[in-house]
């Protein structure tokens, strides 16, 4: 068996924890690989290499670091089909969306090469006479990221490139269920040249988190998860005096108007909550059927649904492949039993899912996709982030019952209406409570260049995700007024208010 370890100060650190994690193949069931799960003495290991590398890449020029962000670019493009094919053995996704996951990614390297832009200053002159203001941004210092299994190679990259970039240094804490291509990803940056210590990555779990929570020498965290973990990482870094981003979970709507291209809108509603096994913090999972749509739209739906591919991930005919874990797959699969026991009609089951044709993924963690009609507010497959491929289709006689509907809902990830009616697409832009917004797209995750985050319990922390917003958390402003005096210059003393003049 494998054992994955650490990548701190530039090479591997095996463990010395004594303390291992499985990691899974979804597709056999089987277990390839153990991952080394880390002490707090192996936290603070981490920690002391990026504090140590810290003065010297902060004090390094833009053109230092922008060389290495290119060559990085570079190699990570010369081994996408690699990195992608770690994430199809230890998360299960499809090679084609594992590769999509890792183009993603690489766009924030792209934002990246282009720092000097973003960390321009200002400079105004003779605010006062011979006194000029300047602002700059400067770095903050040693950054963690705590990253999730869903994308364990995009959202690390959504976070270190911009921070590294911005003159920090950074500790990367993946998910100890997939954490094989993260630590690849360090691997590709010493490769291009990064100086030891300015990346590293080490593996756990609640204790590994914690430490870095408390660690008196992080001075700013990054999170990707669930709400209930966003919550408590915002409560207990901000408690130890740390800047925070904590992106949570969500339950994203679909509105689909009674003037919509209803073929358009069912092929969409498949690609967005069955893509990546529902397992997508900007899945759809519950369509919006306005007017008479429903009965119509459902059918389209199931039509599609019961013509999906679903088997391992490396087989180039799949389309969906297998969920995480199996006791993930059973929790998904306990929402389905349930809505029906709820009331809910259970339209497509996809529970009792086998791959056909081979014994070798009989113990694989697969399901099927589901579709679940007349789901109302109340019911556990509703109220619940099932993060799953099951999609809840929720009727509305009206846009402003449709609208309420959507705001009721205690997370703002994302929300999309489909229509041909552009007033009433301004109109949905404008008061739908969410963060992430598409017409006539279902999955609204903004470019690089423009920032990721939420609204309500899908974000906690004042700032979203790469783009600009990026960029300000990690670095800190900081002005500087400067006079140099004319030799003629005889003020003397002045004990008034400084006024500018």
């Amino acid at each position: 068996m494998k054992t994955l370890g650490h990548w701190i100060g530039g090479k591997s650190a095996e463990s010395v924890s004594g303390s291992f994690g499985p990691v899974y193949n979804p597709a056999t069931g089987a277990q390839p690989t153990r991952v080394s799960l880390a002490s707090v003495e192996e936290v603070d290991a981490a920690v002391a290499a990026a504090k140590e590398a810290y003065p010297e890449w902060s004090r390094s020029s833009l053109a230092r670091r922008t060389a290495f962000l290119f060559k990085y670019r570079e190699l990570l493009d010369a081994r996408r089909d690699d990195v992608a094919a770690l994430i199809t053995a230890e998360h299960g996704k499809v090679h084609s969306d594992a590769l999509g996951e890792v183009a993603r990614g690489m766009e924030i390297v792209e934002l990246a090469c282009g720092i000097p832009e973003k960390l321009k200053g200002e400079l105004s002159t003779q605010v006062s006479t011979r006194v000029d203001v300047s602002s700059i941004r400067q770095a903050v210092g040693v950054v963690a990221g705590i990253t999730p299994f869903n994308f364990p190679a995009m959202v690390p990259m959504w976070m270190f490139p911009l921070a590294i970039a911005c003159g920090n240094t950074f500790v990367l804490k993946p998910s100890e269920k997939d954490p094989s291509a993260a630590y690849l990803l360090a691997e590709i940056a010493s490769e291009a040249g990064l100086p030891d210590g300015v990346l590293n990555v080490v593996n756990g779990d609640k204790v590994a988190v914690d430490r870095l929570l408390t660690h008196p020498d992080v001075a700013a965290v990054s999170f990707v998860g669930s709400t209930p973990i966003a919550r408590h990482i915002q409560a207990e870094a901000t408690a130890n005096g740390k800047r925070v981003q904590a992106l949570g979970g969500a339950k994203n709507h679909m509105m689909v108007l009674p003037d919509a291209d209803l073929d358009h809108a069912a092929d969409n509603a498949i690609n967005a909550a069955y893509g990546s096994a529902g397992e997508r913090c900007m899945a759809v999972s519950v369509v919006v059927a306005v007017g008479d749509t429903g009965d119509a739209l459902v059918g389209k739906i199931a039509e599609r649904a019961a013509r999906l591919r679903i088997g391992p991930g490396d087989d180039p005919a799949s389309e969906m492949g297998p969920l995480i874990t199996r006791e993930h797959r059973d929790k998904v699969a306990s929402y389905v039993s349930g809505a029906a026991a709820q009331g809910a009609e259970v339209v497509v089951d996809g529970t009792g899912f086998t791959v056909e044709g081979s014994s070798e993924y009989k113990d694989g963690f697969f399901t099927g996709v589901s579709l679940l009609d007349k789901v109302e507010p109340g019911m556990d497959a509703y109220d619940d982030e099932i993060f799953g491929p099951v999609l809840c289709v929720v009727r509305a006689e009206t846009y402003d019952e449709a609208i309420t509907l959507i705001n009721g809902s205690k997370w703002g990830n994302g929300a999309a209406v489909f229509t041909r009616d552009g007033g009433a697409a301004r109109r949905f832009q404008l008061e739908v409570e969410a963060g992430m917004v598409g017409v006539n797209v279902p999955i609204p995750v903004p470019v690089g260049y423009h920032s990721f985050g939420g609204w309500k319990q899908s974000l906690f922390g004042d700032l979203h995700i790469y783009g600009n917003d990026g960029v300000q958390f990690y670095t800190r402003g900081k002005v500087i007024t400067t006079r140099w005096p004319d030799p003629a210059d005889t003020a003397g003393i002045n004990l008034g208010f400084p006024s500018n003049n």
